[in-house]
């Protein structure tokens, strides 16, 4: 309230501070994360130790996150195809029970539980799968994707993600439909354009998403307040 602006990440997260926390809309405004490029490019030429499609979660194993329609999009597309692994990378208060769930599913031998990942082991990862799919509930912005992108793996995200506002090549279904969900997975660990199109442009775009661009639109937001305070 007190601010003279308010900076969100995404407008999903502006049109909560204004309609949440009543803050006058023409204080608010978004400006979009970006991505550094991969550090190490040699961790792209990774290999794959398993035959398998791999398809991942990575991130906080929580209500949030989503982690729960994930295995169940799993179990979906593992009725149509069992040479598929699906890994699920993080810690949170929802793990032991999505290992319940992968067992009362019977697809605890296609389903793997890494803990917490940092750093080089999160490209590491990204560089393993095939699809990587972020099925959060609700997302202010959501950098993981953006960091998949960048390694060559084609993305499905939730619309329920602000992240899902600044890209265009990525799958978007709402968080709820398992359905949707499980087809998309399908879809991209099956026919093999579809996937290296996501792949191809996924890059492109997510290599145009500069911190420089988001920092020149904070100097101009903090130059804009300097202006009016002068005034």
């Amino acid at each position: 309230m007190a601010a003279d602006k308010v900076m969100a990440v995404s407008n999903l997260t502006r049109d909560i501070v204004i309609n949440k926390y009543g803050i006058p809309a023409d204080k608010v405004v978004t400006v979009h994360n970006a991505i550094e490029p991969v550090e190490n490019p040699d961790i792209l030429q990774i290999k794959k130790a398993v035959k398998e499609k791999v398809v991942t979660f990575l991130g906080r194993i929580t209500f949030q996150k989503g982690p729960e329609y994930f295995v169940e999009a799993a179990h979906k597309v593992l009725q149509k195809d069992r040479n598929v692994r699906f890994v699920m990378a993080g810690s949170g208060d929802l793990m032991n029970k999505m290992i319940r769930r992968a067992a009362q599913l019977k697809i605890s031998d296609r389903f793997h539980f890494t803990g917490f990942l940092t750093g080089s082991s999160v490209d590491r990862m990204f560089a393993l799968s095939d699809v990587f799919v972020m099925p959060s509930v609700s997302e202010p912005f959501g950098l993981v994707p953006l960091e998949a992108m960048r390694t060559n793996v084609p993305v499905i995200v939730s619309k329920q993600s602000g992240v899902a506002e600044v890209l265009k090549h990525a799958v978007k279904v709402d968080f709820w439909d398992v359905n949707a969900m499980a087809d998309a997975i399908y879809g991209l660990l099956h026919y093999k354009a579809l996937s290296q199109m996501f792949v191809k442009y996924g890059r492109e775009e997510v290599d145009n998403l500069k911190w420089e661009n988001a920092a020149k639109k904070i100097l101009d937001v903090y130059k804009s307040v300097v202006i009016a305070t002068d005034k």
